[in-house]
C-alpha cells in the first residue's frame, strides 16, 4: 500500500519499532483456531535491484508454476516459482519485468502508478486496479498500453489513497473490486461488479474489526476470497475470509485464517488455486514497503474444501 510522505513517515516509524520488537516472528503460525493449514512460507530476495519489493498483488497459473507479480509502483513480473518434492516453495526465478503503461503508452508516473490490485483472464488479458486515481485498466501484455474502463461515480469520490486495493476475475471474465478504507454509508466494504458493460454495486461486507482489505480472488471453487491486513505496533496480523459468489452477490461468510500478530510480514497479494492432489491452497505475497527490516514473503496455506 502507498501512502502520502507526512502520513507514511509516521507508519514507517511504527513499523521500525514494531518489527525491531519481534525480531522477525518464525514463520510458523501461532497457535490462532482456523481451519488453514500453514504450508510454508519462502523469504525472496533479489538484490542490487532497485524496482524489487513493495509487492501488492500475485497472480498464479492453475499448477502454482507460473506467476505474475505486481507492485505499488507501477512494476510489473513474469517469474517461475520452484518447488521441492513436497510442493514447497524452494526458489523464484523473474523472467521478464515491464513498467505499467498509461493510454498513451508512456511509463506511469506519480500517484497514477500506485497500481495495487491484479486480474488475469483465461486469455491472458491482465487488469490492474490503481488506488490512487482510482480505477481499472486493461493490457493485453504486460508492456501494453491501457485501456482504463469506465469509471463509476463512486470512484470518482473515494478519499485520497483510499481507492481500489483488491481486485478479482471469475471465469466468464467479470471483474471484481473493493476499496482498502472507504466505507459505504451503512459502514460496510462495497464490492463492485463489472459485466463487461458497467459497474455496479454486488454486496457489501461487514468489515469485523481492525481489519482492512488488502488481495482478492476467486477461487477454481467459484468462491470469492478476501485477503485482510491489520497493522499493530508489534507486527502485522493476516485473515483470509471466504463467501459463495453468484448472481445476487456474496453469501455464507467463512474465516478460514487469522494469524497472531507478527506471524507473517505485510501480506497484500493473493492467489487461490489446486495443487496436484486437487487440495486448495492460497498462495500469498508481502509487501516490505521497500524497507530493509521487513521483508518479501511467499506464504501458502491449505484451505478446506
Amino acid at each position: 500500500m502507498r501512502r502520502r510522505p507526512s502520513f507514511k513517515l509516521i507508519t514507517s516509524s511504527l513499523i521500525l519499532i514494531g518489527l525491531a520488537v519481534t525480531a522477525f516472528a518464525a514463520s510458523r503460525p501461532t497457535s490462532v483456531p482456523q481451519a488453514a493449514t500453514h504450508l510454508g512460507s519462502f523469504v525472496w530476495t533479489l538484490p542490487d535491484n532497485s524496482w524489487f519489493g513493495g509487492f501488492s498483488a500475485l497472480s498464479l497459473d492453475a499448477k502454482g508454476q507460473n506467476a505474475l507479480v505486481l507492485n505499488d509502483r507501477g512494476q510489473i513480473a513474469s517469474a517461475q516459482v520452484q518447488r521441492n518434492a513436497k510442493g514447497i516453495i524452494d526458489a523464484v526465478v523473474v523472467t521478464q519485468r515491464d513498467a505499467l503503461r498509461n493510454q498513451r503508452g508512456a511509463v506511469i508516473k506519480g500517484d497514477a502508478h500506485d497500481s495495487e490490485g491484479l486480474a488475469v483472464d483465461a486469455d491472458g488479458t491482465i487488469y490492474v486496479s490503481f488506488e490512487q486515481d482510482p480505477r481499472v485498466a486493461r493490457y493485453s501484455a504486460p508492456d501494453a498500453k491501457a485501456a482504463v474502463l469506465k469509471r463509476m461515480s463512486a470512484f470518482q469520490d473515494m478519499p485520497e489513497n483510499k481507492g481500489l486495493e483488491a481486485l478479482a476475475i471469475d471465469h466468464r471474465g467479470h471483474l471484481y473490486t473493493l476499496p482498502e478504507n472507504t466505507l459505504n454509508a451503512a459502514g460496510h466494504i462495497p464490492v463492485w461488479k463489472w459485466n463487461g458493460r458497467k459497474w455496479r454495486e454486488i454486496s457489501a461486507l461487514e468489515r469485523r474489526g481492525w481489519f482492512m482489505p488488502v488481495g482478492a480472488d476467486i477461487g477454481p471453487d467459484g468462491r470469492f476470497y478476501l485477503l485482510e491486513r491489520a497493522f499493530m505496533l508489534f507486527g502485522f496480523s493476516t485473515r483470509l475470509r471466504r463467501w459463495d459468489l453468484d448472481e445476487t452477490g456474496l453469501h455464507g461468510e467463512a474465516t478460514l485464517l487469522k494469524t497472531g500478530i507478527g506471524t507473517h510480514d505485510n501480506l497484500e497479494g493473493l492467489s487461490i488455486w489446486r495443487d496436484d492432489h486437487n487440495r486448495l491452497r492460497a498462495t500469498m505475497i508481502s509487501d516490505d514497503n521497500f524497507m530493509s527490516l521487513q521483508r518479501t514473503e511467499l506464504v501458502e496455506y491449505l484451505l478446506p474444501n
